[in-house]
C-alpha cells in the first residue's frame, strides 16, 4: 500500500484570500488551450486565426463553468435542487460535472462560431485535442482534494484517503488523469496533426473519453447519494458515458464517410 501524500488543498493563503490547487488546475487547462490553440490556429486548415483564440478561450471557460455546474445539479443532485433551488449558486460547496461542462462548451462554440462565421464543429475540432490538458489537471486537483477516490482494493498501489475512511482504495483520480489527460491528449494530438474531415477530431474525442470514463467507473466509487443505479454495478458516470461512445463513434464514421 502506498502512503497518500498529504498536500494542503490551499496553495497560497493571504488573509481571507485563498488560492486552491483545484482552482489553479482550471487555469492550467485554460492556459493550455490558449497556448496550443494559437499554435494550431496557424495551420492552413484552421477556421479561425490565432488572434481569435483568446476570445475562444473566454467563451469556452464560460461554457465549462456554467455547464459543469448545471450538469452536476441536474445529473447528480437534482433531488436537492428541487428542495432548495438556490444550491445552484453555492459553488463554494463544490460540484462540477464533466458531461455538463462538455455540453456547455458545445453551446459556447455554437455562439462563438456565429461570431466567427464558422460552424460549431469546426471550432470543437480545434479545441478537442487541447481539452485533455484541463481534464488531466482537474483530476490531479481531485487527488489533492482527496475526493472522487476509488473503490476498496488490495492492489499494491492502493491508498488510504483522508476523506475515504480506513479502507485502502484505488487512486482512481490518477487513473483518470493518465487516461483522460495523457493518453487522450496523445491520441487526439497525433490524429489532428494533419487535415481531417470536419467533426472527425470532435467525434474521436467524444468516443475516447466515453470509453475511458466508462472503464474508470469500475474502479471509482459512485456518488454516495446515488450509488449503483442498475444491476448493482452501473453508475451514473457510465450511463452518461454510454451515449458519448455511441455518438462519438457515429460522428467519426460519418465524418470520414462524407470525406471519402
Amino acid at each position: 500500500m502506498l502512503t497518500y501524500p498529504q498536500i494542503d488543498p490551499v496553495l497560497v493563503a493571504i488573509g481571507p484570500l485563498k488560492v486552491h490547487w483545484y482552482g489553479l488546475m482550471y487555469l492550467v487547462g485554460f492556459a493550455g488551450v490558449w497556448i496550443l490553440g494559437q499554435y494550431r490556429a496557424k495551420s492552413p486548415w484552421s477556421p479561425i486565426k490565432p488572434e481569435a483564440i483568446e476570445d475562444l478561450v473566454t467563451y469556452g471557460a464560460m461554457g465549462v463553468i456554467l455547464g459543469g455546474r448545471l450538469g452536476y445539479i441536474f445529473f447528480y443532485n437534482f433531488s436537492e435542487f428541487l428542495k432548495d433551488p438556490l444550491i445552484l449558486f453555492n459553488i463554494w460547496q463544490g460540484g462540477m460535472s464533466f458531461h455538463g461542462g462538455m455540453l456547455g462548451v458545445f453551446v459556447a462554440m455554437w455562439l462563438f462560431g456565429k461570431k466567427q462565421n464558422c460552424t460549431m464543429l469546426q471550432l470543437t475540432d480545434i479545441i478537442a485535442p487541447l481539452c485533455p490538458i484541463g481534464l488531466g489537471a482537474g483530476r490531479l486537483g481531485n487527488f489533492i482534494n482527496s475526493e472522487l477516490w476509488g473503490r476498496p482494493t488490495d492492489v499494491p498501489w492502493a491508498m488510504v484517503f483522508p476523506n475515504g475512511g480506513p479502507l485502502a482504495r484505488h487512486p482512481s483520480q490518477l487513473y483518470e488523469a493518465f487516461l483522460e489527460g495523457v493518453v487522450l491528449f496523445i491520441i487526439l494530438w497525433i490524429y489532428s496533426s494533419k487535415p481531417r474531415p470536419t467533426m472527425g477530431a470532435t467525434g474521436l474525442a467524444v468516443f475516447c473519453y466515453g470509453c475511458f470514463r466508462f472503464f474508470i467507473e469500475f474502479f471509482r466509487m459512485p456518488d454516495a447519494h446515488l450509488g449503483y443505479l442498475v444491476l448493482d454495478w452501473v453508475t451514473m458516470g457510465q450511463i452518461l458515458s454510454t451515449p458519448m461512445i455511441l455518438i462519438g463513434a457515429g460522428m467519426l464514421y460519418f465524418a470520414h464517410k462524407k470525406s471519402a
